[in-house]
């Protein structure tokens, strides 16, 4: 297969866009309406609101950790089969948890087989959007998330009339069957090669030992890396409170007095605003008006207030506005999330960098719906769980005032024209013959992007 030298920027990839939305309709659409099984549990089982949180909890975190085999497994056999094995596994875990007879069950069930197959299907098709895609990287990402939106709205609805009609196991029995349509998602996901993928002769001498094997499988070497750890980190402070409001909406709902169908509107009238905002926060940043990691910053900023706001109205108007900014400071994320992750790895790393990036968000995804449970079974109320979940997501904005060049005006990372044009002190050595040539892919110099040496001026460290 030949090698591009520069993404199609659309074509197929468009089709890949579509799988992304479909994908992300199953899955997110899912989680973000997992309140109206929340309920259906947390009386079944009559278990406190802190252990049922943690089946929801254990499905993200499962998903973000096991992110790392899914960037393994899609670079050694490619994407589409990957992704249609998790769609099955994701199947026959929703598919058992319908027989579960208690919690346990349902948090090996949903939580880690359900998890483990959503990680397989989630970190190739996203880093196939980014391979067919430059300029319009953040846009496609975009559309691709819209399709959480627009599932979140049409969802809720959905599953409480599904349980009205055949119970909570019937309902996940009818969800474990859409989720075999991933396995048509994996179908779009065509392969293809960059010039950027041709092994360099460096690369080949490192896989001749054991632990370079594994550093190389991995990319265990972006742990060096002090912009993509500290926006990781920033991530996984970010998870701690940017997904309890779409777990607990619709059971603070309930504890204001607001019947089944009005409980679960709130996530549908915020899925809708969350839709609209998908699709203004990528056309923005196609825009290039500001840099993403400042847009990144500002969305963070309104995320965090919005959730902050929740719990001070009691009215269902009120709550009603309240969820519909939630919803829409929240779906300007996303889409800035996993685009700037490219911007600051490069296209080369990109699978790997969304692999280890969704593994150290798990960490806070694990740990915020439980927290957020627990300090309602002890408050009596969602009031201190929805200020401390805004704390966590205010902490994710400091953190990325860390990142080397978040305060200057250049990109996190330099690109190739900005090497080459670099002071001699801090460039790369590139002859005459070559620039003549008006050769600027760094592969017809005879180097690999891992070989490249970036300008390190004082704002704008790449590693530790």
């Amino acid at each position: 297969m030949l090698h591009r030298s520069e993404p199609p920027d659309g074509g197929w990839g468009w089709m890949v866009v579509l799988a992304g939305f479909l994908k992300n309709c199953l899955m997110f659409g899912l989680f973000h309406s997992f309140g109206v099984f929340f309920v259906q549990f947390t009386a079944h089982f009559e278990g406190s609101f802190g252990c049922v949180s943690w089946i929801g909890s254990l499905l993200l975190a499962t998903q973000q950790f096991a992110s790392l085999f899914g960037s393994l497994f899609g670079t050694q056999f490619g994407a589409r089969p990957v992704v249609m094995v998790g769609g099955v596994l994701a199947c026959l875990g929703l598919l058992a948890a319908s027989f579960g007879q208690s919690l346990l069950h349902l948090y090996l069930s949903i939580g880690l087989l359900t998890g483990f197959g959503w990680a397989l299907v989630f970190t190739p098709t996203m880093a196939t959007i980014t391979r067919y895609f430059r300029r319009r990287r953040a846009l496609a990402t975009g559309l691709a998330f819209t399709g959480v939106g627009i599932a979140s709205f049409f969802f809720p609805p959905l599953f409480q009339f599904l349980i009205d009609g055949y119970g909570w196991r019937g309902a996940l029995q009818v969800v474990s069957a859409m989720m075999l349509n991933l396995c048509v998602c994996a179908a779009l996901l065509r392969p293809i090669r960059l010039i950027e993928d041709l092994p360099s002769d460096g690369d080949e001498k490192e896989k001749t030992k054991c632990w370079r094997k594994v550093v190389s499988a991995f990319d265990l070497t972006l742990f060096l890396h002090r912009s993509f750890m500290v926006y990781s980190f920033s991530a996984a402070a970010l998870a701690m409170g940017f997904f309890v409001p779409y777990i607990h909406l619709m059971a603070h709902g309930k504890d204001l007095g607001f019947s089944d169908y009005k409980a679960t509107f709130l996530i549908s009238i915020a899925a809708i605003s969350d839709t609209v905002a998908r699709l203004f926060s990528g056309w923005v940043a196609g825009r290039q008006l500001i840099q993403k990691i400042h847009q990144l910053f500002l969305w963070n900023f309104f995320t965090g207030l919005s959730i902050l706001l929740i719990p001070t109205s009691h009215t269902y108007a009120g709550v009603m506005a309240l969820s519909t900014f939630y919803g829409f400071c929240a779906g300007g994320l996303p889409a800035l999330l996993f685009s700037t992750i490219t911007d600051i790895v490069g296209i080369e790393r990109n699978l790997h960098a969304t692999g280890l990036f969704l593994m150290l968000m798990g960490f806070g995804s694990l740990l915020g719906p439980p927290l957020s449970g627990f300090l309602h079974d002890r408050m009596g109320n969602f009031t201190v769980s929805f200020i401390s979940a805004a704390g966590f997501v205010f902490a994710a904005c400091l953190i990325l005032l860390f990142i080397p060049g978040f305060f200057g005006s250049s990109e996190i990372l330099p690109n190739y024209e900005d090497m080459v044009s670099a002071p001699s002190s801090s460039r790369i050595n590139v002859s005459e013959e070559h620039l003549a040539s008006g050769k600027k892919d760094p592969m017809s110099l005879g180097l690999s992007w891992k070989s490249l040496s970036f300008p390190r001026p004082e704002n704008l460290e790449t590693s530790f």
